[in-house]
């Protein structure tokens, strides 16, 4: 009998929501970079932390070189989740889904499709549309209280058929101030969200406020509008996932002096490059070449 062909770029059957929620279940604070397609997810994937975000701020940038400023749809959102966690199976990957896309029906359908792609969490936040980076400068508005409640219970309904990790974000610190940001997270935890994250949380006072109020996870974002606070601290005050957005800002650097370099036809002054060979490896050319093999004729 012929062998069976190498299953090249075949998705693991790995139910990563569950796996999330294992490690959620955990004493550790959970390292969580944003990352914005497939191939910074997977570097992500190899250098060992347990997950990462699929953030607008990032897919925008990577995918359009775009600002974070609603200009991104469902269906550019649902493409890069379905390549990006093709390429990291049993990886469990965020997807920030922004607004969910419309009102509460929208929101149900945004939950199936992301989980269908195979997105371990669903990051929901109470910004109108179009919305923008919580860290961009000024304030955020967001929808009334009692939609955004809403719009998590349908979130919430439409995991019974696909479970999901929902992550309930509100961006009403910078408008409305913290006591409206937390009241709201009381709304998003009574609906039955696993996660709960208030965006651009402005003191240290703000975020132990934040962590030590609630029972269900919480989650931090170190970025600009947010004092940036060690790991150790992070932990001490309750939160369980931080995320950094260190990995696009990181990559766009390193470009730009390889490129000077380049132009100064100095190679060598640039930042350090990756082996050709780590390269390929990178992107599966071992795997692609085993398959390859088997369709190769003797002509």
């Amino acid at each position: 009998m012929e062998a069976a062909a190498p299953a090249e770029g075949k998705r693991v059957n790995v139910d990563t929501a569950a796996k999330l929620r294992a490690l959620l279940a955990n004493d550790e604070l959970l390292l969580c970079p944003l990352v914005g397609d497939p191939l910074s997810a997977r570097l992500a994937q190899r250098s060992g932390v347990p997950l990462a975000l699929l953030g607008g701020f990032a897919v925008s940038a990577h995918r359009y070189a775009l600002p974070d400023a609603g200009l991104i749809t469902f269906t550019d959102v649902l493409d890069q989740i379905r390549n990006t966690c093709d390429a990291t199976p049993g990886f469990p990957i965020v997807a920030d889904a922004d607004t969910g896309y419309g009102n509460a029906m929208n929101v149900r359908r945004t939950v199936t499709e992301f989980a269908r792609a195979g997105a371990a969490a669903l990051l929901l936040e109470d910004q109108v549309w179009p919305k923008k980076c919580g860290h961009y400068g000024g304030a955020r508005e967001v929808i009334p209280r009692a939609e955004a409640r809403m719009k998590m219970r349908a979130a919430v309904d439409a995991r019974a058929a696909k479970d999901i990790v929902l992550i309930g974000r509100t961006d009403a610190r910078s408008g409305h101030g913290i006591e409206e940001a937390l009241a709201r997270c009381r709304d998003f935890e009574e609906e039955g969200a696993d996660i709960l994250f208030i965006e651009a949380l402005a003191s240290v006072e703000e975020m132990r406020l934040f962590a030590s109020s609630f029972k269900i996870p919480t989650w931090a974002s170190m970025m600009p509008k947010t004092p940036v606070v060690s790991r150790t601290d992070l932990r001490a005050m309750g939160f369980k996932v931080v995320t950094y957005n260190v990995v696009l800002p990181a990559a766009v650097y390193a470009m730009q002096a390889a490129l000077q370099a380049l132009i100064a036809d100095d190679i060598a002054s640039g930042p350090p490059l990756v082996a050709f060979d780590d390269l390929t490896n990178l992107v599966g050319l071992a795997d692609h070449v085993a398959v390859e093999g088997r369709y190769r004729t003797s002509e």
